[in-house]
């Protein structure tokens, strides 16, 4: 039976940072996307400021991270908190509190330029209307689009990704479910010019309730207002900035009503985590697959690396090089990582927002942290440079699962950074000892790997590399195998590579899949 026509591989829900990255690395792997977004013109809001090491490392990896900053460099900053109580991160190596000052709005307008000029279809003043069931597990997905002119009309795609935020109106039609915790507290944020205000980048408590402020640009500050005892909102509930005022009032006894908002909003903690994130043709990323408080600024930064996750993936199996079983592991891989996100999002409120119930809890915290080992676990998870997939070995190398740290290594060539190795969007194979039979064997697999033969840094061959001559780098900078093949581990390195970038042959760039 003849495959049914599409409009695409891909249709993407949503153009914010998860969606326009989702498009971009699936362009990258050779699959059709379209974008379909709601608003015609990008809020311009600046909401997230910021993103994780984790997230820096992903936006390096494909050539994106000169483009945030001047010239080659992203600022960032050694100290953070982990519910409000302060400690340097660098205390973790690669590690650091994350790049900062960059507005939301910079981080979509980077990516959507990336996406647009992979060739992507971006199609601004589209909204998603509805989703036909019946099609959940065929050969495709089609779905009801209402276009700028206000016509409906079907498009049909082989997949589906809901990245439309947390009232998720694919989550919705495709019938995740959205198990969690309701909001227990409504919070305000705001961009405020006119005012005098001293930074508070960290946040600071008072009796009343904790408030964060940072200046944006000359003039311009960003505040967040959390006040003791507000009851929860809802989600679309209008605020003012004259509310906004009264309750940073209530905490600092700071008059700031005479200055004005570019933008005001509300927040609240309500945590929740679809229990799949992948029903049939459907896939659900960023808030439209979890929803939790913004502390730290993760929220943005694990929405990226879902679609850094998925985005390889899902492209290898509609050029045919892999099998549909491949995205399995989106949820398998992902789903931890979220709800790791909620866990320490969630204990992050209930010490930093509780009010006087919670103060032992902040006296605790503050003993606990004057040790190195607890800065290291706090510093990994909220920078997520900890995050380690579960390959399902017990014998692994120690770096196997984990991410590839942002090491440079000597090449015949000069000297060469992992991320630079990645920009292609495929595997790496790192050849750590000029071996020709690793590199004999990554020949069945070319097109999909390439090999780097590289000499390591002193201490990292002593260190994390120790007792690999060999490491395999999937496309998302996770090492899906590590060893020494010198040592008889061959088969270890050939069925990491059938198992991540498909059967040994020529790569099927070409061939298109049936179903």
């Amino acid at each position: 039976m003849a495959a049914t026509a599409v409009d695409a591989d891909v249709i993407v829900i949503g153009a914010g940072p998860t969606g326009l990255m989702l498009a971009g690395e699936l362009r990258l792997g050779g699959a059709d996307v379209v974008v379909v977004e709601r608003l015609t013109e990008p809020t311009g809001q600046s909401r997230g400021l910021g993103f994780t090491a984790r997230a820096m490392e992903v936006f390096d990896a494909r050539g994106l991270l000169p483009r945030f900053g001047q010239g080659e460099t992203v600022e960032t900053s050694p100290m953070g908190h982990f519910g409000g109580t302060v400690f340097d991160y660098t205390v973790l190596p690669d590690a650091h509190f994350g790049a900062r000052g960059i507005p939301q709005s910079v981080t979509e307008r980077v990516l959507e330029d990336w996406a647009g000029e992979m060739g992507a279809d971006i199609r601004r003043g589209w909204e998603f209307v509805a989703l036909d069931d019946d099609s959940l597990h065929g050969d495709s997905v089609r779905l009801t689009v209402r276009d700028p002119q206000g016509v409906q009309q079907d498009l049909r795609a082989h997949w589906l990704v809901g990245c439309d935020g947390g009232s998720s109106r694919v989550r919705a039609a495709a019938g995740f479910v959205f198990p969690g915790h309701d909001a227990t507290r409504g919070m305000y944020l705001a961009d405020v010019s006119g005012v005098e205000l001293r930074p508070r980048p960290l946040g600071e408590r008072t009796a009343n309730g904790m408030v964060m402020s940072a200046p944006l640009s000359e003039g311009v500050d960003r505040i967040i207002v959390c006040p003791d005892g507000t009851p929860a909102h809802e989600r679309e509930r209008t605020v003012t900035f004259d509310e906004v005022a009264r309750a940073w009032q209530h905490i600092t006894g700071e008059d700031i009503s005479g200055g004005t908002a570019d933008w005001v909003s509300s927040f609240t903690d309500a945590t929740r985590q679809a229990s799949q994130y992948r029903r049939g043709r459907v896939f659900l990323a960023g808030d439209a697959a979890h929803i939790h408080l913004p502390a730290g600024g993760q929220g943005l930064s694990t929405g990226v690396q879902d679609a850094f996750n998925l985005g390889w993936k899902l492209a290898a199996v509609i050029r045919g090089d892999n099998g549909p079983d491949l995205l399995d592991s989106y949820h398998e891989e992902r789903h931890a990582a979220g709800r790791r996100l909620l866990m320490n999002t969630r204990a992050q409120g209930t010490v930093y927002l509780g009010g006087a119930e919670s103060a032992p809890l902040r006296e605790l915290f503050g003993e606990l942290i004057r040790h190195d080992d607890v800065k290291r676990h706090l510093a990994g998870m909220v920078s997520h440079v900890d995050i380690r997939y579960d390959t399902g070995e017990d014998d692994a190398h120690p770096l196997t699962g984990r991410r590839m740290p942002p090491r440079r290594f000597t090449s015949a060539d000069g000297t060469v950074g992992v991320a630079q190795l990645l920009h292609p969007g495929h595997g790496v194979l790192l050849d750590l000892a000029d071996d020709a039979d690793v590199r004999r064997e990554a020949r069945e697999w070319q097109g999909r790997v390439s090999v780097a033969t590289v000499t390591a840094p002193p201490a990292d061959a002593d260190g994390m590399l120790a007792g690999a001559t060999a490491v395999l780098v999937r496309p998302d900078g996770y090492v899906a195998w590590a060893g020494s093949p010198a040592d008889g581990d061959l088969k270890g390195l050939r069925a990491a590579l059938e198992r991540w970038l498909g059967p040994a042959g020529p790569s099927a760039a070409d061939r298109r899949p049936a179903a």
